[in-house]
């Protein structure tokens, strides 16, 4: 039975690169056909008239990934913290991930100040074109 056993882990140690880089290439082949299907017909709507437009959709982005990965942060941060069970260590790396979450609200809240240095830095607001 002992024999039996390091047999089938010894194939499923040979077998587990194999699934890898199937898994991979699968993973492959559906970008590359998500990003072709994007690229060869892209809408109207990806085109910006101007600097002040790309500027807001840059900051668009960057507040939503932002919110999105503090409210990620925060979930882990509560649920370690809710699963810790007094030990000291994983009380401490919850805290660490609800520390990470507020700096990542902190950073939603200040990108549209930061886009707005931005373009007075850039000279957006003054429309720009010739004097």
């Amino acid at each position: 039975m002992l024999a039996l056993m390091s047999g089938l882990r010894a194939e499923i140690r040979r077998l587990a690169p194999r699934r890898r880089v199937r898994g991979a290439a699968r993973v492959l082949v559906v970008v590359t056909a998500m990003v072709l299907s994007l690229l060869a017909d892209p809408p109207w709507a990806w085109a910006a008239v101007d600097i002040p437009t790309v500027i807001n959709n840059l900051r668009d982005w960057i507040v939503g990934l932002l919110a999105g990965l503090a409210t990620l942060f925060l979930t882990f941060g509560g649920l370690r913290y809710l699963m810790a069970g007094g030990d000291p260590g994983e009380v401490e790396a919850s805290k660490r991930a609800l520390k990470a979450a507020a700096i990542g609200y902190g950073l939603t809240i200040l990108a549209p100040v930061l886009v707005t240095v931005l373009k007075g830095i850039v000279g957006a607001d003054a429309g720009g074109g010739a004097p």
